[in-house]
């Protein structure tokens, strides 16, 4: 087997191909980082990967497979990983989607839940070991000004009554941050920080997958407030490199500077609640 890579700063960004995630990984690059592009789509991985090099003149960019809401390519990418690298100083878990239907993963996760929020959870512990012996490192969760409205149903986390793509893209986001500020709490002392940053109403291709009329309406509204995903993802690369916040954790960041966020994200009942309803969900705790 090849020697592992540990050159430079190694970052991984999920959902990396496009959008806010294609321009965190292009920001990076530039800053002499070397880069894990993690995307779903191969093919259109290898287009955006091959413009990053060009754009930014590092060959120090790798193209691997996962997709996050599927539990078990979760786990086979996290394997490839430490098989290919030997240290992880940066996770950005950037990859997301919303859906104007109700879908079920093959387990029967819904797919909203699984892909924003259960293969994040997921891939950060796998790697968790990783990020200790290489510390200091940092994990970085995308989430959304959009979580203030969202609600945390334990007893439908699901939304198996009632779906709405807005509501449950909400709700996702409230989680990730909920989750981000219990990680932080669970990781004191171990030289890796968990922070949280939105990006702000930023025009990808989020939207793909609402179809919806209210949907259709509610982008209407927010676009001509929208920012470009370039401008978006300053505040991710920031929050990855900026030498301030090295001991910073359990925040979250916009525009380059703390931010507020839902009260019961804080909630530390809550948050441990939350906690073990994803260990049960995923059958297995984590290292």
């Amino acid at each position: 087997m090849s020697e592992k890579v540990c050159t430079g700063q190694v970052c991984i960004v999920t959902g990396a191909n496009s959008g806010i995630g294609y321009h965190t990984a292009k920001g990076l690059a530039e800053k002499g980082a070397t880069v894990v592009m993690v995307v779903r789509n191969m093919d259109k991985g290898e287009i955006a990967m091959a413009e990053i090099k060009q754009e930014s003149g590092s060959s120090s960019i790798y193209l691997m497979h996962c997709d996050v809401s599927d539990i078990a390519s979760v786990d086979r990418f996290t394997d490839a990983f430490k098989e290919r690298f030997m240290c992880l100083n940066v996770l950005i878990n950037n990859a997301g989607a919303a859906f104007s239907k109700r879908h079920e993963t093959e387990v029967g996760f819904e797919k909203t839940i699984a892909t924003n929020y259960l293969g994040m959870f997921r891939l950060t512990h796998n790697l968790l070991p990783t990020l200790r012996e290489t510390s200091p490192s940092r994990v970085i969760n995308i989430s959304s000004g959009m979580h203030k409205t969202g609600k945390i149903n334990f007893d439908d986390i699901m939304m198996e009554k009632g779906y709405g793509s807005m509501k449950q893209y909400a709700n996702s986001k409230l989680i990730v941050t909920t989750y981000t500020y219990a990680l932080a709490r669970r990781i004191v002392g171990t030289g890796v920080t968990a922070n949280v940053v939105e990006p702000g109403f930023v025009a990808t291709n989020l939207g793909t997958n609402m179809g919806g009329l209210r949907d259709r309406i509610a982008f209407a509204i927010v676009r001509p407030i929208q920012t470009s995903a370039e401008k978006g993802a300053e505040t991710s690369i920031w929050a990855a490199t900026a030498s301030e916040l090295e001991k910073v954790s359990g925040k979250t960041f916009a525009k380059k500077r703390e931010a507020s966020s839902a009260d019961i994200a804080h909630d530390e009942e809550v948050q441990d609640k939350l906690w073990d309803w994803t260990l049960i969900t995923l059958r297995g705790q984590p290292d």
